[in-house]
């Protein structure tokens, strides 16, 4: 099994005709669920959905992950192996085959393969990160293949994860989140959307996908508090600031009033009155970070890290920041305990007389 027999796969195109990039509904959730037609890869990702409660997000990703190996794996078909590649989201789109074929490429790839992936991703100068994830998608689909079996053995069992560099999650300032909270015009409808979103993701630590699942009555102004479905279908009550209720009870107030009554439904909608994407959050972030000067590239999920780092250099304890995020463990969380850290060293070194 070392090396692929003599078929000739050409992949993704097909790959990606068929994965249809409709959204369904998962019972009641309005999460999309995409699949591929190749009958081990949908089979895999139903396995990620269904039993694993992997959100919509993370599937695509993993989807995604597969794809680029199927790419590769077609380009690097009867080629020297000294040969360079293009990177695999730059090599070209191949022609369609029945899905057999696409599978039995797939469950042939041999660790020499998965190998060659992996240098040409390094050669390509792939962050540490990125291919150590794209790695773990391989093994999580192969050894997912041995358990249903499809196959004997997993060709990325040998296969060593590179070791990562330890990032320090990014954080704005203070007055950075003062100034991008203010940046979005409140006074029109999608604008006071906008402040909303950025003032509950602070306020309440939510991730992206979190935010964008919110419905209406998952909100619950009186207690303060709103509903989250986190990652594994986990719910969890998040309290509210002040703040983000009244950014909220603003955006509520001008979209009854432009749009009509709503009290079910999704809670950030788009211009068409459909549920609010990610993708759409992040740029309307970006161009709110310009709007408000801030230099460094942030995300979403910058706002949760800022939102656990001001709690723990506030005095919060570290298991209610843990609580607060819907971490399962605790050594997720004890990330931030680095940058507070930082934070006191600073301190400590400007303010003691004998710290020089």
């Amino acid at each position: 099994m070392e090396r692929r027999g003599q078929h000739q796969p050409e992949a993704c195109s097909a790959i990606r005709q068929q994965a249809g990039k409709q959204k369904q509904r998962h019972e009641g959730q309005g999460r999309p669920v995409l699949q591929l037609a190749i009958p081990a890869v949908k089979a895999f990702l139903d396995h990620l959905e269904a039993e694993r409660n992997f959100s919509a997000h993370t599937v695509r990703s993993y989807q995604a992950d597969l794809c680029q190996f199927c790419r590769y794996l077609s380009a690097s078909q009867g080629r020297d192996p000294s040969a360079d590649l293009p990177a695999p989201d730059e090599l070209p789109e191949p022609d369609a085959l029945p899905y057999d074929s696409l599978e039995k490429m797939l469950l042939d790839a041999s660790p020499t393969d998965i190998r060659g992936y992996l240098a040409m991703m390094t050669g390509h100068g792939y962050k540490k990160c990125t291919i150590a994830r794209r790695l773990a998608t391989l093994r999580s689909f192969y050894r997912h293949m041995v358990r249903r079996g499809s196959l004997e053995s997993s060709p990325v069992s040998v296969i060593r994860t590179p070791r990562q560099d330890k990032r320090l999650p990014k954080c704005l300032g203070q007055s950075q989140i003062d100034n991008l909270l203010s940046a979005p015009d409140a006074t029109t409808l999608l604008g006071a959307r906008d402040r909303a979103i950025l003032e509950t993701i602070y306020s309440a630590g939510l991730r992206i996908s979190e935010l964008v699942a919110l419905d209406i009555e998952d909100l619950d102004e009186f207690g303060g508090v709103v509903r989250i479905e986190g990652k594994g279908r986990k719910e969890r009550l998040a309290p509210l600031g002040s703040k983000a209720l009244e950014a909220i009870e603003s955006y509520m107030n001008i979209r009854r009033r432009e749009v009509g009554p709503c009290r079910l439904g999704p809670l950030f909608i788009n211009k068409h009155h459909k549920r609010l994407s990610d993708r759409s959050i992040r740029r309307h972030l970006d161009k709110y970070l310009v709007q408000a000067g801030i230099p460094i590239h942030a995300s979403p999920h910058t706002l949760r890290h800022s939102f656990a780092t001001h709690m723990l250099n506030a005095g919060a304890d570290l298991r209610s920041v843990q609580e607060l995020l819907g971490h399962a463990s605790l050594s997720t969380t004890q990330i931030y305990t680095h940058l507070t850290t930082t934070r006191l060293k600073q301190v400590y070194e400007k303010a003691h007389p004998m710290a020089k």
